[in-house]
């Protein structure tokens, strides 16, 4: 279970230390749901120590801030800092902290806030910034790879039995690659990209990116052949595709203005080859390799480093967030072959390392959901890996990223056939990602992940650049398994499964986030999903082609097309605007994970932006039946018809007005109506995807505006119709479910 404990000598000790401070109002805390929130938040037990600081800036803009923290009845550590953020380079002693700061020299301090740092509290250390860079500079070339990395030659018979698969999989790629990709060059993208985009613009980004990816990819395998093989056959080329990139315009189609995807992409590239090619390039195509890296670069710095670190004050840029881990490897990498990469270390490499994602806090998580989740992952393990090597600052044993994982275990488990939530939640996970996510992390429980995730061969290239052997090994004895039921508080996301080790499992997930239907998040406040053995029943409607279209706008991402409350034919949470979308926000009020069952629920009445006064859900998941029972409370000032959505993959099958069957592929889950007033009907939705099924209906109830609405519907997974008694009244309520009694309070 993922929450924060709270002790009750913890909280008084917390007390006491707040109480030395006087209240005024508390400017490190933003009204604006847009700026950074401050961290550590009071009574909070820290998962890392030292801790990351951050919040929010001061009205004024001071040139530096002034820091203190405090160890109960101690005296205070001070630092002067930039940015409003702040990571100690060392840890802490254990104990009981407040903290507070102040534009440097007034007297204007923010409230106190206290954390504590007990043995749970894992020690992750990042040295300053010349430290760091006097340890990177120090590195002989190829800075990137492991130590473990050798020639071919040099292998012995166990290490050629693990990686020669990979390795010949990789030569035999590049070597039919050469052949077949396109050469490349501006001509190729004559589509201006302006505001807004259009479909052929979005055509255009989409190749672009396709095609970048392509020849970078070929460029630094064919690098790293030529270090393990040296067959000139992945010199020449990598030269040939080294030279096509470089040649390509910093201002064109590829520029970070017009797809900043590639940008990035061709500027790590290059400069990952100049590493591994140490002693191979002539001293001109050296030059103008490093040229286009170092213009490319300085256009995404300046992007970033714009009103003295955007991503500080604002850090809800899911591009802006990825270009900042790719300016963080970037610079550590072009230190001393590029005068400017200083500026750009200096910038980027502890910002990011002190919160390298806005989409969750300390706990992990993801809130774009877990296809974006995925694609994270994806990047982390392509950066970090050589991020590792070059720095030494492991993000792999950062606390924050064994919450990551562990929400993928949660929501994408072994066997899962779809991802959970969000912009591209009906796609099928891949689950070669995580498990190379999780190889490289030397703990217990991503040992058991890699155990049961099957899905065959990581990608050759990485295993190759990766140590040898993968760091999960060392745990691989101690595989432990995670909880049956999960709750991440920062982003409101909540999984119950009868046996997470089972893949015949029954998985319910549900959601009421804080962050709203923001960026790749969907208007599904007190949303459900369910799979059984893998075969999702209720599901997300509708596809993902491209951010932003018509689709996406008036039906992908819009609450009718989540298993969640609409009122009068469809209306729901309001999903437009920018700001307002992490305003019209939810969260989970009420978890707890028990024996026998567990429960849920969750608050979504600001995402319908008073249109409803009360939108609230409870789920109780009894674990003996193998059934949840569903409830909602809604009000209004005035009359509506609300519907309780639902969405299969498949036609379902009306039994009776109160009854409803989804069955698909031997799994099966019926819905009924336990206070028989909400009669079930179908409705029609928007042209599915080609190939793919789908069918909506809801539970419809009437309301004349004066009383409390309330859907009480029984989920029976596998239609094993257990007996239903509904008693009582008021908060004397009870609902029992085979052997089962809920209390309705």
């Amino acid at each position: 279970m993922k929450f924060h404990r709270k002790g009750i000598a913890f909280a008084v000790a917390m007390a006491s230390l707040t109480c030395s401070f006087s209240a005024h109002a508390d400017w490190a805390r933003s009204t604006d749901p847009l700026v950074v929130q401050p961290n550590p938040e009071n009574s909070t037990v820290q998962a890392q120590n030292p801790p990351s600081f951050f919040w929010s800036r001061y009205p004024s803009g001071p040139a530096t801030y002034d820091i203190e923290i405090t160890p109960a009845g101690g005296t205070p550590l001070k630092a002067t800092v930039d940015r409003n953020w702040y990571l100690p380079s060392k840890a802490l002693a254990l104990g009981n902290y407040s903290w507070r700061v102040r534009p440097s020299g007034s007297g204007d301090w923010s409230a106190a806030r206290t954390f504590a740092i007990t043995s749970k509290s894992t020690v992750f250390e990042v040295p300053d910034n010349a430290t760091l860079r006097a340890r990177i500079q120090a590195k002989a070339r190829p800075r990137s790879l492991p130590p473990s990395f050798t020639a071919y030659s040099t292998w012995n018979t166990a290490k050629k039995n693990d990686l020669e698969p990979y390795l010949s999989r990789l030569s035999n790629e590049i070597k039919a690659q050469a052949t077949t990709l396109p050469d490349l060059s501006d001509a190729r993208w004559p589509v201006a990209i302006l505001t807004p985009l259009t479909a052929a613009m979005a055509s255009q980004q989409t190749d672009v990116r396709t095609r970048i990816n392509e020849a970078t990819r070929q460029l630094e395998a064919a690098t790293l052949l030529w270090r393990a093989r040296k067959d000139p056959v992945f010199l020449n080329e990598a030269l040939k595709r080294g030279d096509q990139l470089a040649a390509l315009n910093p201002a064109g189609p590829t520029s970070y203005a017009s797809q900043d995807q590639a940008t990035r992409q061709i500027a790590l590239s290059l400069i990952k080859a100049v590493d591994f090619l140490a002693g191979d390039l002539d001293a001109g195509r050296k030059a103008r390799w490093l040229e286009n890296v170092r213009i490319r670069s300085e256009e995404i710095y300046g992007n970033l480093a714009g009103d003295n670190g955007r991503l500080d004050q604002f850090p809800f840029d899911s591009h802006g967030n990825t270009a900042m881990v790719f300016m963080a490897l970037i610079s550590t990498l072009a230190l001393g072959d590029i005068p400017d990469a200083q500026r750009w270390f200096d910038f980027s490499f502890r910002a990011y390392v002190n919160n390298p994602s806005p989409w969750s806090g300390p706990e992990g998580g993801y809130a774009n959901g877990t296809a974006y989740g995925e694609y994270a992952a994806g990047y982390m393990v392509a950066l970090w890996d050589p991020m590792v090597q070059v720095t030494g600052v492991n993000m792999y044993l950062k606390p924050w990223t064994q919450g990551f994982l562990d929400f993928a275990t949660q929501f994408i488990p072994p066997g899962a056939k779809a991802h959970a939530f969000g912009d591209a939640s009906e796609t099928k996970p891949d689950p070669r990602v995580f498990r190379a996510f999780a190889n490289r992390m030397p703990t217990p429980r991503a040992a058991w992940y890699i155990a049961n995730l099957g899905g065959g061969l990581e990608d050759a290239l990485s295993v190759l650049e990766a140590p040898y052997p993968m760091p999960v090994t060392a745990a691989a004895a101690a595989k432990t398994p995670p909880s049956n039921s999960a709750y991440y508080p920062s982003i409101g996301w909540v999984a119950m499964h009868s046996d997470i080790g089972n893949t015949a499992r029954t998985s319910l997930y549900f959601k009421s986030s804080p962050y709203g239907s923001f960026n790749h998040s969907h208007g599904d406040q007190n949303g459900l999903l369910l799979t059984v053995a893998g075969q999702p029943l209720l599901v997300k409607a509708g596809w993902y082609d491209w951010y932003g279209s018509p689709l996406w706008n008036d039906w992908y991402h819009q609450t009718r097309s989540q298993n969640a409350i609409t009122f009068d034919g469809g209306k729901g949470q309001l999903v437009d605007g920018y700001r307002e979308q992490l305003q019209r926000n939810a969260r989970i009020t009420g978890f707890s994970a028990q024996s026998g069952y567990d429960y849920a629920e969750g608050d979504a009445t600001p995402s319908y932006g008073g249109q409803l006064t009360m939108a609230k859900r409870q789920i109780w998941y009894l674990r003996k039946q193998d059934a949840m029972l569903v409830r909602d409370r809604l009000a209004a000032v005035v009359a509506h018809t609300y519907e309780f959505n639902l969405h299969a993959p498949v036609a379902m099958n009306v039994e009776s007005p109160s009854s409803v069957q989804i069955a698909i592929n031997g799994q099966s889950v019926c819905l009924r109506d336990l206070n028989g007033n909400a009669p079930f009907a179908k409705w029609s939705g928007p042209a599915p995807k080609a190939g793919v099924v789908e069918d909506h209906g809801a539970f419809y109830l009437k309301n004349d505006g004066k009383s409390t609405a309330e859907f009480l519907v029984l989920v029976d997974v596998g239609c094993r119709r257990p007996a239903v008694k509904v008693a009582g009244a008021g908060s004397a309520r009870t609902v029992t479910v085979g052997s089962q009694t809920v209390n309705l309070n």
